[in-house]
C-alpha cells in the first residue's frame, strides 16, 4: 500500500484529504502537505461542532517552522467533531497525517461533492508536477 497516497481517500487541490464513512467525511491534510510544511508546531482548527461548512471554506490553519498554511474543506456539511487533541500535539500531523491527525468530521450535505475530488492516482500525478 502506498502510504503517501492511500487508495481509500479522495484529495482536494489544496492538499486536504477526505475519508468517507457512511454519510460522514473525515478531513485532514495529506502526507505530501505535511512533508512540504516541515515540522508542524501549531494547529488552529477554527470551527466547532454544529458549524456549517461549504466546500472551499477555510476551517483553520497549520503552522510549521517554515510557514503558516490555511486549511480548506473539500466538501460541504455540518461539523460533527473537531480533533482538539491536535492543539496539544501538533506533531501528530507529521507522524500520522491519515490517522490520528484527522482534523474535522462533517456530515455530508451533498455526497456527490466527493466524486469531484481527486483519486489517489490523480492526486499523486497532481503533486508530482509541484
Amino acid at each position: 500500500m502506498n502510504t503517501m497516497f492511500p487508495k481509500d481517500l479522495r484529495f482536494y487541490t489544496e492538499h486536504e484529504w477526505v475519508r468517507v464513512e457512511g454519510d460522514e467525511a473525515v478531513i485532514g491534510i495529506s502526507s505530501f502537505a505535511q512533508d512540504q510544511l516541515g515540522e508542524v508546531v501549531y494547529v488552529d482548527l477554527q470551527k466547532a461542532e454544529g458549524d456549517t461548512l461549504a466546500s472551499g471554506d477555510q476551517f483553520g490553519e497549520v503552522e510549521s517552522v517554515k510557514s503558516v498554511s490555511e486549511l480548506f474543506t473539500p466538501v460541504s456539511g455540518e461539523v460533527l467533531a473537531v480533533n482538539e487533541a491536535l492543539s496539544g500535539a501538533p506533531e501528530t500531523v507529521n507522524a500520522d497525517p491519515y490517522g490520528e491527525a484527522w482534523m474535522v468530521r462533517v456530515k455530508l450535505a451533498d455526497p456527490s461533492e466527493v466524486d469531484e475530488l481527486m483519486s489517489a492516482e490523480e492526486y499523486e500525478a497532481f503533486v508530482s508536477g509541484v
